[in-house]
């Protein structure tokens, strides 16, 4: 291990899910780029989105929709995790919460990116936001008290 995970073992949980972010990214283009010639979506500026949606099958676009959901919450994530690590925070509690984050953020994606069942990928949803909210009372414990 690096002295700098050892010393700020929260950026571990932040890359990870950097990087499973690019992976998703990946799979995007994997899915959508044949496609897209093969449902004939042009790139007519005016019109592609709405090809998109209308031409496309759910399957090639639900790689796009759960790599925009890395985009939103996350975001929270990366932050909490910056300034927790500013905070010098590092005890085992607090590092396991946010790779569970992680872990629930990659389960949460592969049901996104394979059935899509929001019966079952709402309720891994919404522990990761407890997840988030838990590590962001955590901040605001370490900065204020």
């Amino acid at each position: 291990m690096s002295p700098l995970l050892a010393d700020h073992p929260l950026l571990g949980p932040l890359v990870g899910l950097n990087a499973w972010t690019f992976a998703i990214e990946g799979l995007l283009y994997k899915r959508r780029i044949p496609a897209l010639s093969k449902y004939g979506v042009t790139f007519d500026p005016a019109t592609v989105k709405k090809q998109k949606a209308e031409k496309l099958p759910a399957f090639v676009q639900w790689p796009a929709d759960n790599f925009n959901n890395l985009l939103e919450q996350p975001t929270q994530f990366y932050a909490v995790l910056l300034a927790l690590s500013v905070l010098n925070v590092r005890d085992k509690a607090t590092v396991r919460f946010a790779w569970g984050y992680v872990g629930l953020r990659i389960i949460h994606s592969i049901i996104h990116v394979s059935t899509n069942n929001p019966g079952i990928r709402f309720p891994v949803w919404l522990t990761s936001s407890f997840v988030v909210a838990g590590l962001t009372a955590k901040a605001a414990y370490e900065l204020f008290f």
